[in-house]
């Protein structure tokens, strides 16, 4: 049989095993840290990655292939790219085919490394290497904890540790953290399929601690290296006939690599969590237990630091514990000087408190305030201000933080620190102390002096401001408490008795008092037997009674007061202090040591002295007590005659003992005895209240009496708590007591008062509407209240009642036994009931409590609290029973059949919310889960079922140009606020654009937030539609085209942003700058020179770049285009063009021409010497008119009256050709005009070519200049060139062509 504490056992069992944390330090499953982090992985040498390479494998058979080619340019593909081996391929999948790929280094590259970065702080356990190739001959392992700036070696491998890590011990390690050189894993076999394992720990070595820093430093890293430093290799012989490349089968080839691991968590996690997105088999998030946080679970939850961060361990004190702020604070701080000052308990300092708290647990009030006694301590409202003189108290009025008690000045007292103490006066702010010390002379005064103003009240034979000067001559007097009965010879000092002062030695010392004659008071209620009541007094009566009240005595009873602190063996008057309206007798027994009983018969009528409301009887004859005995005094009252005995009773309150004046040896004078019976001074003493004085014969008397009677004054013993201060009063010692404290040492709360305590006691206050006296317990202040009514001052209704003072039974359908106080409201309804009588069912329940029905769960579509309940209610259906479920926000289901008592009925349907509504997902099959809003922001169909993945949340409809798992951010061609569904399109200008981000058919691709489209090279704007400076064409094929300009020729780079001219320094031109400028020649890298062309009469450019050569426009001829050529008018610039009959003309000079060609036919070959004399006439005319003709024929402009003398030369031509023979002597003549006009005609010739000669001339000088400077270094003399090219000038030019002209 299974008890419970077993049940309990089991079920702390099943829980620890659920959860590892429970119990003490836990940590997640292993995992691959390889799995997921492929962009994490890489290699310093991978074959094939720029271009296929080939290697081969050792073998032995002449017809297998042993050749490869490794192309990882592209990732592994089991269908298109088998060749590739990039180390991504080490990744365990544990793919059917995986030993199909692998990682493979370069060939004959021995320093190879592999790295491994981790995001976070992980966990390491081991390393597994599983080679395809062999196995590297040396190679070794590092990790790093800082993110790779500091690696450290773990294990070294070798086949030959001394020849590869000579300084590395191949010794076995004699430690767990020893680094040694391991040999196992680095031979030859086997040649594939090799393993090479690491252990972060060694398991050899006993583990004590695993939190110790030297283990902690073995397993966290950040990134592990593996580094391969020498390749296995072999002979070479097979394959070095086939003349290939030794180096092409050497090499390192990996099938898998195995990091395992987990998240680090500092034993406080079970498990991890992804903290972006998530990797593998282990994600870098640890989900804390032990009230821990971080990435790591490295320090304590916030409001957890009330034990230091610790990592986990089977200890509990390795969990953090949340502070203790009392409600004030939400921060805190842990603090090791208060964890070691509390010996363990708490080490958390709350910090920022609210309510006006402080201290490290905000467990005190703030300066100037005190914890409320009626309130607790996490109460916002505790704190109340301090009631305390800022004069008489420290700080200005500081007082205790927990009871409010104000804190005095040295010299202060009072429950405010009000007064000045006994013997001070002058209370003062600025003074530290508070009051200054009174100065009275000790002898001649009474006492202290005023506590107001100092002044020293003096005997009545002393003088003087300080009571220090006596009357001339007086140095005796009356002694009477003195020792001696005499005073001292030299100072008329008295020789007091003890504790008693003044010059006289009639005043107590301070601290002191002289007890009264009824200073034996027995209280009948501490007398046997007692019956202790109220007395019935009205309202306006005041008390009267000592003590705590009276004993009511009913006749034929009595009462025994113990008598056992005589302080001298005297005579003894009794005295019965009462209250009675019903005459009474009483006999009064004394037992003592004294053998004879003494019965006496006292009358209380015959007593002439009667207060109205306290009687008092003092009993005629004397008794005598002797010190030291005990004795026992019976009083017994008897009925009066006469009275009818109804309710006689008496309320006795106390007895006294008055010592008797005459029993007093040597005490005073008759006539002082005397003067003290005449005033009834024993009556007096006895009827007066302790705030009503004596006359001052019975004073004196009174004080001498009982000094000598108590051997001196006795001590006050003023309670501390309880008193205003030390001090008492000097007759009868009554201290001053605080706020409804009573008793002669002020040590008894009052009636109608409790709580006893330095700040008095607090009133009862009973409420008269509960409580039936107005008297309560003196400890706790509880009221005696009427039935169906509670609380301490029974001002409230028991539980299962309300409405105060009636107290009406809670009308709760017997489902709640509480209800409010005020309004009758149930509270903690039970079956699952609620409402103001617990009428109905809460939430998630179905039934009908006011008719006895009890609430039952809703199945929606399970109970309440199971984790699968989606209901806000459910009702019942009055007709057809069935259950209707009133779905959550987000929830639905499908239409399913209920029926009461599982009997289906058929019409009853009712959705079960069992899935998600449109707009909402979750996974309902998980506990806890519900159907949360699909995080669309608003950029989905709230109607679309598939708007959103119903399981994940992933939006899949995104609206209004919207994309992302959450709608987040706009489309790619869009841009803008997605959250505010504002998604533009990018008006990107397509010429300034980056080509790939404008695909044909859709529209550019813009920042989708600003829309800032991805410009070109040179191209900026928003847009990018225009071009930066230093660029230009925004039109041209690429963009804006850099403007290049010349950085020597130009003013600056920045080119106009259309045409792309830069802004050129003066004789430079071009686009560029790079050129001569218009109107210029020359090398633009040396110098350019100006061609001085006329402008308005060249074309564009306006002369050669290379020659200087002026380029005319059409009409303008001359070696500077400066004037008009044959054929235009002759007015520069403008040269329009002539007359058409400038046609006509050309046709009359070739006429002319081929006449004078004709004529030079006539001519004799042979000179004159055959002619006859007449004929040399006519020859003279023929060569004239055949000079004239030439002339004519090569004019390049006649003018009208030559061009008429033109046409008659023609016609007499035509006279003479009709007949040259008989006119010959005729036209001799007109030869010799022609030969005239010839001769001036090859003048004008001879002038041309000598000015074409000219101009060929300066050409080739120009030509030759030019060679001449691009064949000049430029770190020659120059000075000689550029005084050559300074003298060609084309001022010297134009000298040098007009002179050839003249000539």
């Amino acid at each position: 049989m299974i008890v419970s504490g077993d049940v309990n056992s089991i079920c702390r069992l099943a829980e620890s095993q659920k959860d590892p944390c429970l119990s003490g330090s836990c940590n997640p499953q292993l995992g691959d840290l390889m799995v997921g982090r492929s962009t994490q992985l890489s290699a310093s040498s991978t074959c094939g990655l720029d271009e296929p390479q080939n290697y081969c494998i050792i073998g032995y058979l002449e017809e297998e292939q042993k050749c490869f080619t490794c192309d990882s340019r592209l990732p592994y593909d089991r269908y298109g790219n088998t060749h590739s081996h990039r180390i991504e391929n080490v990744i365990t999948t544990f793919d059917p085919e995986r030993k199909t790929k692998w990682w493979q280094s370069e060939n004959g590259v021995h320093e190879v490394s592999i790295r491994l970065d981790l995001e976070t702080l992980f966990q390491f356990s081991h390393l597994v290497l599983t080679f395809k190739s062999f196995r590297p001959a040396a190679m070794l392992v590092e990790r790093s904890k800082d993110f790779g700036q500091n690696w450290k070696v773990i294990r070294y491998f070798a086949e030959d540790c001394s020849l590869w890590f000579p300084s590395v011990s191949k010794q076995p390690a004699d430690s767990i953290d020893d680094v040694v050189c391991d040999s196992r894993y680095s031979g030859s076999d086997p040649s594939t399929n090799g393993e090479v394992v690491l252990k972060a720990l060694d398991p050899i070595f006993e583990l004590g601690n695993p939190y110790a820093t030297n283990i902690q430093d073995l397993i966290t890293v950040t990134n592990i290296r593996v580094n391969f430093t020498g390749l296995f290799t072999l002979g070479d012989t097979l394959l070095g006939r086939r003349r290939r490349n030794p180096q092409d089968k050497y090499y390192y080839a990996l099938y898998n690599m195995v990091v395992r691991g987990h998240c680090f968590c500092h034993g406080h996690a079970s498990r991890c969590t992804p903290v972006d997105g998530g990797r593998g088999d282990d994600t870098d998030g640890c989900v804390c237990q032990h009230n821990t946080a971080g990435e790591n679970c490295e320090r304590c939850q916030d409001f957890h630091h009330d034990s230091p961060w610790r990592p986990g361990g089977e200890n509990p004190a390795n969990t953090c514990r949340r502070c203790n702020c009392n409600g004030h604070s939400d921060s805190c701080h842990f603090d090791a000087s208060r964890l070691e000052a509390t010996g363990g308990l708490s080490g958390g300092v709350c910090e920022d408190c609210r309510h006006d708290r402080m201290g490290s647990q905000c467990e005190s009030c703030g300066p100037f305030l005190y914890q409320d006694p009626h309130r607790a301590t996490d109460d916002p409202q505790a704190c109340i201000p301090c009631d305390c003189d800022p004069v008489g108290s420290e700080g200005g009025g500081l007082c205790d933080a927990l009871s409010g008690r104000c804190v005095c000045k040295e010299n202060v007292e009072g429950r405010r620190c009000d007064q000045c103490r006994l013997g001070f006066f002058g209370l003062r702010e600025d003074n530290p102390a508070g009051c200054q010390v009174c100065r009275c002379h000790v002898l001649g005064s009474l006492g202290s002096c005023d506590k107001l103003t100092g002044n020293c009240e003096c005997d009545h034979l002393a003088s003087g401001p300080q009571c220090d000067q006596c009357p001339v001559g007086l140095r005796t007097g009356q002694c009477w408490n003195s020792l001696l009965l005499r005073c001292s010879p030299q100072d008329g000092h008295c020789h007091c008795l003890p504790n008693m002062g003044g010059q006289r030695c009639s005043e107590p010392a301070p601290g002191f008092f002289l007890p009264p004659l009824d200073y034996f008071l027995y209280e009948a209620e501490l007398a046997a037997p007692l019956s202790i009541t109220e007395s019935r007094r009205n309202d306006y009566q005041p008390l009267t009674w000592t003590g705590l009240g009276l004993v009511r005595v009913l006749a034929g009873a009595g009462l025994r007061f113990t008598v056992d602190n005589i302080p001298s063996s005297l005579d003894y008057q009794l005295v019965i202090n009462y209250e009675s309206e019903v005459n009474k007798t009483a006999l009064v027994l004394v037992l003592g040591p004294i053998p004879q009983q003494t019965n006496i018969l006292i009358n209380f009528n015959q007593t002439a002295v009667m207060r109205i409301i306290v009687d008092a009887r003092v009993l005629d004859s004397p008794v005598c007590l002797t010190r030291g005995s005990r004795y026992f005094v019976d009083v017994v009252f008897n009925k009066h005659s006469g009275s009818d005995g109804f309710g006689a009773h008496i309320l006795v309150d106390s007895m006294g003992l008055i010592p008797s004046i005459e029993a007093v040896q040597d005490f005073c004078s008759q006539r002082d005895v005397d003067s003290f019976r005449q005033s009834h001074c024993i009556g007096l003493s006895v009827e007066l209240q302790p705030e009503e004085l004596l006359p001052k014969v019975c004073e004196g008397i009174t004080k001498s009496l009982s000094a000598r009677i108590h051997n001196g004054a006795l001590l006050c013993r003023c309670n501390t708590d309880g008193s205003l201060g030390p001090s008492c009063s000097e007759v009868g010692g009554f201290c001053d007591c605080k706020p409804n404290v009573i008793g002669r040492c002020c040590d008894t709360c009052a009636p109608l008062t409790f709580d006893f305590g330095p700040d008095g006691c607090k009133p009862c206050e009973c409420d008269p509407r509960g409580s039936l006296s107005e008297l309560c317990e003196p400890i706790r202040g509880q009221c005696v209240c009427r039935s169906e009514l509670t609380g301490r001052r029974c001002d409230r209704c028991q539980p299962a009642f309300w409405d105060f003072p009636s107290c009406r039974p809670c009308e709760c359908n017997k489902l709640s036994d509480v209800c409010d106080e005020q309004t009758g409201e149930c509270l903690h309804c039970r079956e699952h009931a609620t409402g103001d009588m617990c009428e109905r069912c809460v939430e998630g329940y179905y039934g009908n409590p006011v008719s006895g029905q009890p609430c039952q769960p809703c199945l929606c579509p399970e109970v309440p609290n199971s984790g699968q309940f989606f209901a806000t209610s459910c009702k019942q259906d009055p007709q057809s029973l069935a259950l209707i479920c009133k779905c959550r926000e987000g929830h639905t289901g499908k239409k399913s059949l209920w029926g009461q008592m599982g009997i289906i009925n058929l019409r009853a349907v009712s959705p079960r919310c069992d899935r998600c509504s449109p707009g909402f997902y979750g996974d309902l099959g998980l506990p806890g889960n519900s159907c949360k809003q699909c995080p669309c922001n608003n950029n989905i169909n709230p109607g679309d079922r598939d708007a959103c993945n119903s399981l994940t949340g992933e939006c899949q409809r995104c609206l209004y140009n919207t994309m992302g798992p959450r709608c987040q951010d706009c489309k790619p061609g869009y841009y803008g606020d997605a959250m505010d569904q504002a998604c533009k399109e990018c008006s990107c200008d397509r010429r300034g654009t980056v080509v790939t981000e404008c695909p044909l058919g859709s529209p550019c691709f813009c920042n989708s937030k600003t829309g800032q489209c991805p410009c070109r090279t040179g191209v900026l704007g928003i847009l990018c539609d225009e071009c930066a400076d230093g660029y230009w064409n925004l039109q041209g094929a690429s963009g804006c085209q850099a403007c290049s300009c010349d950085f020597v020729h130009s003013f600056s780079n920045i080119c106009d942003k259309v045409t792309g001219q830069c802004p050129c320094r003066p004789e430079f031109g071009g686009r560029q700058c790079d050129e001569c400028g218009e109107n210029h020649f020359g090398n633009p890298d040396v110098q350019c020179i100006s061609c001085d062309c006329n402008i308005e009469g060249t074309e564009h450019p306006s002369c050669d770049p290379e020659t200087g050569e002026c380029i005319c426009r059409v009409g303008v001829s001359g070696i500077f285009c400066d004037e008009c050529t044959p054929g235009y008018v002759s007015e520069f610039p403008a040269c329009n063009e002539c007359h058409p009959c400038t046609a006509l003309w050309a046709e009359d000079v070739t006429d002319v021409q081929r006449a004078a060609v004709r004529m030079r036919t006539f001519l004799p070959h042979n000179g004159y010497g055959n002619m006859f004399p007449g004929d040399s006439r006519h020859l003279r005319q023929m060569l004239k008119m055949h000079s004239m003709l030439e002339s004519l024929a090569e004019l390049k402009g006649v003018s009208p009256p030559k061009l008429e003398k033109l046409e008659k030369l023609c016609a007499k031509m035509g006279e003479h050709f009709t007949d040259p023979v008989l006119e010959r002597v005729d036209e001799i003549q007109k030869l010799h005009e022609i030969q005239r006009l010839h001769e001036a005609f090859i003048l004008d010739e001879k002038r041309v070519r000598n000015g074409n000669k000219a101009i060929e001339d300066s050409m080739d000088t120009r030509h030759q200049v030019k060679h001449d400077l691009s064949m000049c270094s430029s770190k020659g003399n120059m000075m000689s060139v550029e005084k050559k090219v300074q003298q060609l000038s084309m001022v010297n030019l134009n000298k040098i062509v007009s002179t050839n002209l003249k000539t």
